[in-house]
Parts: structure tokens; C-alpha cells; sequence
């Protein structure tokens, strides 16, 4: 009697086993094999969520089968207090491991936005406006110069104001650099007036290859007294918050009495008439060296540069002559 309950008890521990292993052996197979999303889908896992919630909605949205598995594998694996609040990316067919993994190791979605060279800060506001997954606004007064023209990174959630700051640090950090190893005797006696300069070679030309002559020119017009004669500088004294006009300069423009008139007031206007980037700030810093003290458009997107008063005459004639000949043009 005695052994037959031993072999009957002995018999069901085998049965429980054998169909334990098979449910184990089924279960970590189900977490590897491809899930059913049919195409990369992108989600935010918002801040607070247990892994419950989370586990619901990558169900919900198709990325497992089922949330019981993602559950039960957080929990078997030791990772079910270590899933991370972000925007993540999951490609078509990850797997329960694959895509536990992914948030575990908070593996986000990387964003990024551009702010071009020579924009003032309402250009600059507008495009953190409308840059999808920044959040906030971004209040605190920012002076036209203070940022660093550049391509930044940021994910989803990134305050508009923190972001502000790091460009700010940016611009600090190269202007520390440059300011370094500066031209000496340069007639800019502080990183502000640096700025300031950069400013202007930025909305002189848009050909890079001509920010250290244009600078050149400046730096050669502060060293002999010369009024800079720069035309952005009066727009942007007409209209410093677009930093550009909807119409032609006039005569007019250049007589009125302004700061920022560099046809009227001798030396630098009183503050950065844009954002300058680095490459304006090194061309400022480390002038080309040169005699040149004029430029003028030449009809190509750059300048004709000259040394003397009669030769730019002649390069301002022939810039007046292809003028009048685009607007004749068919």
C-alpha cells in the first residue's frame, strides 16, 4: 500500500514538473519571438506610469501580445522598478525582451533643431515653438547676441527654458575659447564688442568664405576712425525685433539719427544687432590680414572689395550697372 503511494505521488511530482518546465520553456520562448507590431511605431511613456500601466500600453498600442508577458518578464528579470519615462521608437516585430530593454535602458528618440546663423532672439523663440516635444515657455529676458547659432539635440520633454540655458553656455564657452586666442591689438577691447562685431560680419555676407575679410574691413575701419558704414546696422536700429525690413534701405534710413546708424555714429553700435556664430566670432578674433576698407555687392551672392576710395567707386558703378540690368530683365 505504502509503495503504491509512493509511485502514485512520485508520478504526479513528474506530471507537475514536466508541465511546469513546458509552461517555462513556452513562456521564455513567448518574450523572444517577434511581436506583432507590423511597423515602427513611436510612443511616450509618460513620467509616474508602474509597470501595469506601461505594460498596458504598449499592449494598447500594439507592440505586444499581451501585457501579462511584459509583466512577468520585468518581474523574472529584476527590471519591473527600472523602466524609464520617455519617447521611445520600437521597430516592427521587437519582442517583449527587446522592447523591455529598450526602456529599461531608456533608449530614447533623439530630436534635433536648427537655429541658422544671424537670426535675432524672436527668430529663435519661434522655432523652440514649434520644435515637437519641447515643453514650457521660455520667459526670461535674452538679449540678441547671447545664444550660439548651431544644431542641437534634445528629447522629448526638454523644457524650452533649459534648453535657452544650454544654448546660452554654448555661446559662452566659444566665445571663451576664441577670446583666448584673439589677433593682438585688435581694436575690441572686450568679448562684448567682440559679439557685437561678429554680429554685423554675420549679416554682411552669406558667403562663409568671406566672414575674415569682411572682418578685415571692420577691423582696418576701427583701427583708422572710420565710421563702419554698415547697412544692417540701421535696419536692425529700425526694427530690431524683426531684424530685417520689408522694404528697400533709404537715403533717408542712413541720415536718420539712430545708435545703431554706423553711418552717423563713429565705432560699434551699442549691442549685437543678431545672433553671430562661431564662425563670425573666429573671423572677428582672427581678421584676415589685409588693407581693404570697402566692399560691395558684386552680383554673385558675394562682395568686391577694395583698397581705396576710387577702386571700390568703380566696384559700386559696376554693382549699380547690374542692378538697373536685373530689373530691365525679361
Amino acid at each position: 500500500m505504502i509503495a503504491r503511494l509512493t509511485a502514485a505521488l512520485v508520478f504526479l511530482l513528474v506530471v507537475i514538473g514536466a508541465v511546469g518546465g513546458g509552461a517555462y520553456l513556452w513562456f521564455a520562448r513567448a518574450v523572444l519571438v517577434p511581436g506583432p507590431l507590423l511597423e515602427a511605431k513611436t510612443l511616450v511613456i509618460e513620467p509616474g506610469g508602474g509597470l501595469g500601466a506601461i505594460a498596458r500600453q504598449l499592449e494598447a498600442a500594439g507592440v505586444v501580445a499581451d501585457a501579462r508577458l511584459l509583466e512577468l518578464q520585468a518581474r523574472r528579470s529584476g527590471q519591473a522598478r527600472a523602466l524609464k519615462p520617455g519617447e521611445y521608437q520600437f521597430e516592427s516585430g521587437v519582442s517583449v525582451v527587446a522592447a523591455l530593454d529598450k526602456i529599461v535602458r531608456r533608449d530614447v528618440v533623439v530630436r534635433y533643431f536648427t537655429v541658422p546663423e544671424g537670426l535675432v532672439t524672436a527668430d529663435i523663440r519661434r522655432i523652440l515653438a514649434e520644435a515637437p516635444g519641447l515643453v514650457g515657455e521660455a520667459t526670461a529676458k535674452v538679449e540678441d547676441g547671447e545664444l550660439l547659432p548651431e544644431t542641437y539635440r534634445y528629447e522629448w520633454g526638454d523644457t524650452r527654458a533649459a534648453v535657452f540655458g544650454r544654448m546660452r553656455g554654448a555661446r559662452d564657452a566659444v566665445l571663451e575659447e576664441l577670446w583666448e586666442t584673439r589677433d593682438s591689438n585688435l581694436p575690441v577691447a572686450s568679448k562684448q564688442e567682440a559679439v557685437i562685431l561678429a554680429s554685423i560680419v554675420e549679416k554682411e555676407t552669406g558667403v562663409a568664405s568671406e566672414r575674415p575679410r569682411v572682418a578685415a574691413v571692420f577691423i582696418n575701419r576701427l583701427r583708422r576712425g572710420m565710421k563702419l558704414q554698415s547697412d544692417p546696422t540701421v535696419i536692425y536700429g529700425i526694427a530690431p525685433q524683426a531684424g530685417q525690413l520689408e522694404r528697400s534701405i533709404t537715403r533717408a534710413d542712413l541720415e536718420a539719427p539712430n545708435p545703431y546708424n554706423t553711418y552717423i555714429v563713429t565705432g560699434l553700435p551699442p549691442s549685437p544687432i543678431c545672433h553671430p556664430g562661431r564662425a563670425a566670432l573666429a573671423a572677428v578674433l582672427k581678421p584676415l590680414q589685409s588693407n581693404e576698407l570697402y566692399f560691395v555687392a558684386d552680383g554673385t551672392g558675394g562682395h568686391a572689395f577694395a583698397a581705396t576710395l576710387e577702386e571700390h567707386n568703380k566696384n559700386v558703378a559696376r554693382w549699380r550697372k547690374i542692378e538697373r540690368e536685373m530689373k530691365t530683365a525679361p
